[in-house]
């Protein structure tokens, strides 16, 4: 054994003379200086090896093994290092290509958009006509081809002497509205909604601009949105909400100062048909919460909280040019009040939280199961001008007032929650309340279910942010005084989630 350390250590003592030797020379002497003396290592081995014993040849063969081992490690991970210095400069390079491509594909279409142009002049001259000469189709391909705004300057043509009036339904009431859009879901698209739901569905169209219906896949959500656009006649725009989403230009589009067009998107396309319509016209963001909504649909959120429908507009150009949409006035398109925005979303892992700032200026409806078949009667689709379903609204407001005995619980349930739970209604809320109950019990609910419903979409809803496993005490006590102040079973909504909360905090 001693013969065999004796070996070791004179062996390693030269390696590393051999090494430090080779970087001292690294830059004057080839690389194939490397390993110049392994003949002496052999002499080494010579040496030593007849008094290595046993043991001696056991640790030798295993410290071979050991720096073959270390040698195999550090080629591989140097192969490793390369093949992915590769791959990453292939990707820059991919990258840089794709950009070059598309930066060719949009002069080329730069370049084709001119080259219509000019074909269309050509045509104009070549027949000796004037613009407003040329016959309906070409003149108004011409303008849509000038125009900034392509896809809105088509919308400008479909609608220049369409007639959108839509006579009123006679006899027709909110409870009426209700009972006829679930027959028609149910008898024409077999699709069976509660009538409750339907109820909190008008009472919110009613009350907020937003409609949220969230839940689990396949509930029905989007199909809900899509059947109220059949029932009235008029399609709703169903508008897929990408990831990628981070500001309004996402949403509505941006001007492109190479093209000078203005690269319109659907959403804005739906928009604008809108603004020539006269009945409830219904917007879908599909997956809404895909992407953050507080950031692409911030600006959306802000204006319908002025009270003065004029303000209602968005900004598009900094500046007005002939050509532009028609109802594009300033560089600024109106919201038109005809407009309902939907938004779906699911609740699951690969989705964003809606913040509270989207649920206060919300109506939120909620699907954890799947509607049960019954037997409906038959419904036609029907056409209601939206002035009169907004004078329906109105007409409940003024005769369906909130009762001051049901306001006064709900005051002491306000300072209740405030006083355990550090949490306010706030003025929103109350003011929400003002339509949504009213309208709710002309679509034939009662009151209480009215404020069920608002006391666990709104209320409840915001106990999420509390730290709720310290809180069960008091969610409890709330549980007991809704029983107290409403009667024993009044709020089975409100009921049901201070339940789920206690099961699951």
């Amino acid at each position: 054994m001693e013969a065999y350390f004796n070996y070791l250590r004179e062996m390693v003592i030269a390696f590393f003379q051999d090494v430090g030797y080779w970087f001292y020379l690294r830059f004057g002497r080839p690389f194939s200086q490397i390993g110049i003396n392994l003949g002496h290592y052999n002499d080494l081995l010579g040496t030593y090896a007849k008094d290595f014993g046993f043991w001696g040849w056991f640790f030798y063969v295993l410290m071979m093994l050991l720096l073959i081992g270390i040698a195999g490690g550090a080629i591989f991970g140097l192969y490793i290092l390369i093949r992915k210095y590769f791959r990453f400069v292939k990707k820059e390079l991919d990258k840089e290509e794709l950009g070059k491509q598309v930066e060719r594909l949009t002069y080329e279409l730069y370049l084709a958009i001119q080259e219509k142009d000019k074909i269309l002049n050509l045509k104009v001259g070549y027949m000796g006509l004037k613009p407003g000469e040329l016959n309906k189709e070409d003149q108004e391909t011409v303008e849509e081809v000038q125009s900034r705004f392509p896809k809105l300057a088509h919308v400008d043509n479909l609608y220049k002497n369409a007639n959108t009036d839509i006579p009123e339904v006679e006899n027709l009431s909110l409870e009426e509205l209700c009972n006829s859009f679930r027959n028609f879901a149910a008898s024409q698209l077999h699709l069976y909604y509660k009538i409750e739901v339907v109820r909190q569905l008008f009472a919110g169209i009613a009350t907020s601009k937003l409609i949220i219906l969230e839940g689990i896949s396949g509930t029905g959500k989007t199909s809900l949105a899509y059947a109220l656009g059949k029932f009235f006649n008029f399609d709703s725009a169903i508008i897929p909400v990408q990831p990628s989403w981070k500001d309004r230009s996402e949403l509505i589009g941006y001007y492109n100062e190479f093209t000078k067009k203005f690269n319109e998107s659907e959403f804005l396309k739906a928009l604008y048909v809108t603004t020539y319509r006269k009945d409830l016209d219904v917007i879908v963001l599909d997956e809404m919460n895909l992407a953050r909504i507080e950031y692409y649909f911030a600006e959306f959120l802000s204006v319908m909280e002025m009270r003065d429908y004029s303000s209602w507009v968005i900004d598009l150009i900094p500046n007005q040019m002939a050509g532009d949409p028609h109802n594009v006035k300033d560089g600024k398109l109106l919201i038109p009040q005809n407009v309902i925005f939907f938004g779906t979303a699911n609740n699951d892992d690969s989705t964003f939280t809606i913040s509270d700032k989207v649920y206060e200026r919300a109506v939120s409806l909620f699907f954890d199961d799947k509607g049960r078949p019954f037997e409906a009667e038959e419904q036609e689709a029907m056409s209601v001008p939206y002035s009169q379903l907004r004078n329906l609204f109105d007409a409940a407001v003024s005769q369906y007032p909130i009762s001051q005995k049901m306001m006064e619980k709900f005051d002491f349930l306000d300072n209740f929650i405030i006083k355990k739970f550090k949490l306010a209604f706030g003025n929103r809320i109350l003011k929400q309340l003002d339509t949504f109950i009213p309208v709710f019990i002309a679509c034939g609910g009662s009151e209480a279910e009215g404020f069920d419903f608002i006391f666990a979409n709104k209320i409840l809803k915001k106990f999420e942010s509390l730290n709720l496993a310290f809180l069960k005490d008091e969610l409890k006590d709330l549980d007991a005084q809704l029983d107290k102040l409403y009667g024993k079973g009044t709020f089975p909504m409100s009921h049901a989630l201070i339940e789920t909360y206690l099961k699951n905090y």
